[in-house]
């Protein structure tokens, strides 16, 4: 039996000062919001329940954005004071006699949410990606894709833009971008060290990456914020298939992802003309790669053309998962692989939202806010500047889940009026839209953070090239999803 590594589970001791110092300045804010008079927000009828999710929204903007504790852990904070002090199993003095407090929220609901069938897709999704690594498949598409591109330099930029923009779709942009740099590094041997390509490939990888995951529902988890609300039946209730997103935003990305590498072109010209390549690496021959490549396959087209067949993108996502346990492809240690943190990131966010629509407050809200005076095209423009904004400084999962559920009560209240701008789904796959579209920074997103550690770009080049690439993505985005949705195309 093998000793504990004792070094890699000791409880460190040490504090950072800053940290503690905004987590009870969040806390005092929560504590006196929880606290103020009900008239202070101006809110007709609103109880004490809503007042107290109110609360905790603000709790989450704060640890959220100063991160103070982790992202995911915030979430788990969020669940937490929901079932403690805003169920219907939380404590009695907090509960008071029947309807004393308002609506009270269903603790199995909300722990549900860790459950929930996009929390299934997510994990799906992070299964076929495992499964494929394990087997080398993932190697093989590599080296089947990018041979089509041939030797000239430029086209090499472009195969590898195109390549993680695909594999971003189904696989995590972190695991994408840091499989996708792994390959990067012969090529890099084959180019001078102080040429401009070097910057054009390592760039192409987190901007490939970021834009990729906007051409499916699993591709990133602020669409499956949207997505979920979208589809919601007590809600929305739009039966966006998996399939659909993909007919709208894969064209979307494959636009987005010619212009990035035009730029690129431009920006960092290549001094060499041809590249050879080599990816490294080997496909694993057994009839368990066999199982890997076989479901791979059946779940992406299942996912595609499922609605014409009657099984939605949840359903098949367990696919993978049951195949690759029974199979023996995926072990219990692989699970450990599985980016936990996000999973929780997105059932906090998905708790938020039921917290805002059991309470009640989301319908008060409506009421008492005139959203219906305002203008579809001024929401558009203004929550997605403020999500593009959000999302280049804190966790774009973090800023969906803060800001889809508000804006999901915008669009009710909106009613009809949305129909100018295309509808609701103009207005939540939007947001999806500017939180993949800000890649300005190294800790905008996890990608742009591992092409950075690379030490082969710097930070104004970074900059440059995203907000560039994500002020276009917005502009077209936006222009894409009001012509679709104006046509009645989703």
């Amino acid at each position: 039996m093998q000793e504990p590594e004792t070094s890699t589970m000791a409880l460190s001791g040490k504090l950072n000062k800053k940290k503690c110092i905004l987590f009870f300045v969040s806390i005092i804010l929560t504590v006196i919001v929880w606290n103020l008079p009900s008239t202070f927000f101006g809110i007709d009828g609103l109880t004490t329940v809503q007042q107290r999710v109110i609360a905790i929204f603000v709790m989450a903007v704060m640890l959220w954005l100063t991160e103070a504790i982790p992202a995911w852990a915030t979430s788990v904070t969020i669940i937490f004071v929901l079932l403690f002090f805003v169920s219907n199993s939380s404590f009695k003095f907090m509960q008071g006699t029947e309807g004393q407090y308002g609506q009270l929220l269903d603790s199995v609901g909300i722990m549900a949410c860790f459950a929930d069938p996009t929390i299934i897709l997510f994990l799906g999704g992070f299964i076929l990606a495992i499964a494929a690594t394990k087997s080398g498949l993932d190697v093989w598409m590599a080296k089947a894709m990018i041979k089509p591109f041939g030797k000239k330099s430029e086209n090499v930029l472009l195969g590898f833009m195109l390549i993680t923009g695909i594999f971003s779709m189904f696989i995590s942009n972190t695991a994408t971008a840091a499989m996708m740099l792994t390959f990067l590094t012969p090529v890099f041997k084959a180019l001078p060290a102080n040429g401009k390509g070097r910057i054009a490939l390592t760039m192409a990888i987190p901007i490939g990456a970021n834009l990729g995951g906007m051409g499916t529902p699993i591709g990133t988890p602020p669409n499956a914020f949207a997505y979920k609300v979208l589809n919601d039946p007590a809600g929305m209730n739009l039966d966006i298939s998996f399939g659909h997103w993909m007919a709208v935003m894969v064209p979307l990305v494959i636009v987005l992802l010619i212009i990035a590498w035009f730029l690129l072109r431009k920006l960092f010209p290549f001094s060499q003309k041809t590249i050879e390549l080599h990816i490294e690496g080997d496909v694993k021959h057994n009839w368990r790669s066999v199982v890997v490549g076989a479901t791979f396959f059946v779940t992406i087209v299942l996912w595609v053309f499922g609605k014409q067949i009657g099984i939605n993108a949840n359903t098949v996502a367990m696919l993978p998962i049951a195949v690759f346990a029974f199979s023996g492809v995926i072990s219990a240690k692989d699970l450990q692989e599985i980016d936990w943190g996000v999973i929780w990131m997105v059932a906090g966010g998905f708790a938020l939202g039921l917290a805002m629509n059991g309470t009640g407050l989301a319908k008060v809200a409506v009421e008492s806010i005139p959203f219906g005076s305002w203008s579809p095209i001024v929401i558009l423009v203004i929550s997605g500047l403020v999500c593009y904004f959000l999302s280049n400084f804190i966790s774009n999962t973090a800023t969906a889940a803060l800001l889809i559920p508000i804006l999901s009560v915008v669009c009710s209240g909106m009613g009809d009026k949305l129909n100018v701008i295309g509808g609701d789904s103009t207005i939540l796959i939007g947001i999806a839209v500017a939180a993949s579209a800000a890649m300005s920074i190294p800790i905008s997103t996890p990608p742009n953070a591992i092409a950075y550690s690379t030490g082969l770009i710097d930070q104004k080049d970074m900059a440059k090239t995203g907000i560039l690439v994500g002020v276009i993505t917005l502009a077209l985005g936006f222009c894409m999803l009001i012509v679709i949705g104006k046509c009645g195309l989703l």
